[in-house]
């Protein structure tokens, strides 16, 4: 069975940085595109930011310049660099990957984690 698992979240003050990990686990054949989406209390989950098996990269206009997305193929993980954060970014943190698993692709997402931007 296919599993992401994210790390890395927590508390920051305002202009501080985080680096949140999503390794992919399970038996899988190949992934695809990767990403990192967010929820705030009270509202939908949104794009931050993908990246492809290519390394082709995109991003959400308000995290542009700050936030930085990269994958290591190797180790079935994803990144996300987060720098000058503000306190419009707390939220929980999703990871998603289109992965094979066997036969057929699915969308597969982490537990999240929690992201705290307060002084």
């Amino acid at each position: 069975q296919v599993q992401l698992v994210e790390s890395g979240g927590g508390l920051v003050q305002p202009g501080g940085s985080l680096r949140l990990s999503c390794a992919a686990s399970g038996r899988m054949v190949s992934i695809r595109g990767m990403g990192w989406y967010r929820q705030a209390p009270g509202k939908q989950r949104d794009l931050v930011a993908t990246i492809t098996a290519g390394f082709t990269t995109n991003y959400a206009d308000s995290v542009k310049g700050r936030f930085t997305i990269s994958r290591d193929n190797t180790k079935n993980t994803v990144y996300l660099q987060m720098n000058s954060l503000k306190p419009e970014d707390t939220a929980v943190y999703y990871c998603n990957a289109n992965i094979r698993a066997l036969t057929t692709w699915a969308d597969y997402w982490g537990q999240g984690t929690q992201v705290t931007v307060s002084s």
